[in-house]
């Protein structure tokens, strides 16, 4: 994990861009947001209306229960945010949980809110976007959505468990899905229980 020195010669910590859609599954971001401030990287956070709706049905956390695990939050229809702009610099960009809608909009450039723009501005500017995509069944309009995306550099990343890591809770099996995410991005995640008990490599 790298990070850079601002024009003052103060270490700045490295920034990921988080989104949280309306899928099912907020615990997977709220999880990614515990998660990078574990590694010390800095969140910028965008949740939409449709995210906002899950979490209150899904989850016992309120807003501020989510807001506060960020390091920044923006509105998702703030398309003026630092994060809409490549000249913003990040190491790039999950979507955790990522909807149908969302993957849609970004696999087509439509970048009506935050969420897909900043999404596109990692596709354009070759940064690394995760979608952990949360729908099952899957028609061939989804399928050449995601063909798309991963054409244009895009992670399509289900979140699919893993039982050889023998989970016991939910928990564990929300903590492999972000784990994994984290290592597209050379991020250890120290809870995750790797095949053979491999640990990560310096």
């Amino acid at each position: 994990m790298s990070s850079e020195m601002s024009r003052e010669g103060v270490r700045r910590r490295p920034r990921m861009v988080v989104g949280i859609t309306g899928a099912t599954g907020t615990v997977y971001g709220v999880r990614l947001l515990e998660a990078l401030s574990d590694l010390d990287i800095e969140s910028h956070l965008v949740v939409s209306k449709a995210g906002s709706l899950t979490r209150e049905y899904e989850t016992e956390y309120s807003q501020h229960d989510i807001t506060k695990r960020a390091d920044v939050t923006y509105r998702h229809g703030d398309v003026a945010a630092p994060i809409a702009s490549g000249s913003f610099r990040t190491m790039g960009m999950i979507v955790a949980p990522c909807s149908i809608r969302t993957m849609s909009d970004i696999a087509h450039g439509i970048t009506g809110d935050l969420i897909s723009r900043a999404a596109d501005v990692c596709l354009k500017e070759r940064r690394p976007l995760v979608l952990l995509v949360r729908e099952t069944p899957l028609h061939a309009g989804h399928l050449k959505s995601m063909l798309a995306i991963s054409e244009m550099g895009g992670i399509i990343a289900p979140p699919v468990p893993a039982f050889y890591t023998k989970p016991e809770t939910v928990e564990d099996i929300v903590d492999h899905t972000i784990g994994r995410a984290l290592d597209l991005f050379g991020l250890d995640m120290s809870e995750l229980k790797r095949w053979g008990g491999d640990t990560a490599w310096s």
